[in-house]
């Protein structure tokens, strides 16, 4: 029997996704023993008693000491597993084969120390973001793939050869003793990629390691999702977004155009009016997010 893995968790009042996901990992089909371990920030929904009803251990801390990446260190330094795949809480592996397939890309070099995988966008996604998913990991099709930092650019951009998620997302324990997570407000897992290509290693993507993970937010909700994305791509890029009014309205039309031509080529409704929502509010708050600056950090 090969050395075992943990799968980890995250949870904050997970609801019924959480117990969607826990069925999903107990159902993988791996030839090694699987550790299910969650980490509870103070949930009163009963998701800590649910995950040990699930056959988890579970690990209980208080809601203010939970943070990104300090949690997932947490999780990380208890795992008995030489490799740990993060979940979130209302990420639902796609097929019993998911961690196979995670852990398979360890195998694709022997200097591969994180790999990830696709989201597939739920049913009731909403159209701006069903195609957002659908192009972004349409672009990473074609098999598993390696890269290293030369393949980041000089200095490095965001883009596939730095692209890593903690909701979908797989580490070697040996390569975080040497390659934590930072102790950061968000992005946790892209500076993860970062510090990991940096420290000589490689990461790989799956495509088969794919899981059903997207939100339909509110519009402010939607909007404050975005802040924080963009304000991170600063940090962790530097990357600031365009800010000029014209452009910006010329780039949201072009938005709308291709999420109505999207729905057209697959039968959906097109849904214009909460493409233009969703659109605008990304386009404000992208430029508001990527020119402000994590306190402390």
């Amino acid at each position: 029997m090969a050395a075992a893995v943990t799968v980890a968790i995250p949870v904050l009042n997970g609801g019924p996704l959480l117990l969607e996901v826990l069925a999903a990992v107990n159902a993988q089909r791996l030839d090694r023993d699987v550790e299910l371990l969650v980490c509870d920030s103070g949930s009163t929904d009963g998701s800590a008693e649910a995950a040990e009803r699930a056959g988890a251990r579970v690990l209980r801390i208080a809601r203010g000491e939970f943070s990104h990446g300090g949690t997932r260190n947490l999780l990380a330094a208890e795992a008995r597993g030489e490799h740990v795949a993060f979940l979130t809480q209302d990420a639902t592996p796609a097929h019993d084969g998911w961690l196979a397939a995670l852990l398979g890309g360890f195998e694709l070099a022997d200097d591969v120390a994180l790999v990830t995988g696709p989201y597939l966008p739920r049913p009731d996604a909403p159209l701006p973001v069903r195609r957002e998913l659908t192009e972004m990991f349409d672009a990473l099709a074609g098999g598993p793939r390696v890269y290293r930092l030369a393949d980041a650019g000089e200095p490095p951009r965001p883009g596939l050869a730095t692209y890593h998620s903690d909701a979908d997302g797989a580490l070697a324990k040996g390569v975080w003793r040497e390659v934590p997570f930072r102790a950061v407000p968000y992005a946790e897992d892209q500076l993860l990629a970062l510090d990991v290509l940096r420290a000589g290693y490689a990461k790989a993507f799956v495509p088969e390691a794919a899981v059903l993970h997207s939100h339909r937010y509110g519009a402010l909700e939607q909007m404050r999702r975005h802040y924080d994305e963009f304000r991170a791509l600063r940090e962790v890029f530097g990357h600031v977004a365009d800010a000029h009014p014209r452009r910006l309205a010329g780039h949201v039309r072009a938005q709308v155009r291709a999420d109505r031509r999207y729905a057209r080529e697959r039968g959906f409704g097109a849904e214009s009016w909460r493409s233009l929502v969703y659109h605008a509010g990304r386009a404000v708050t992208a430029a508001a997010g990527s020119r402000s600056r994590w306190p402390g950090v």
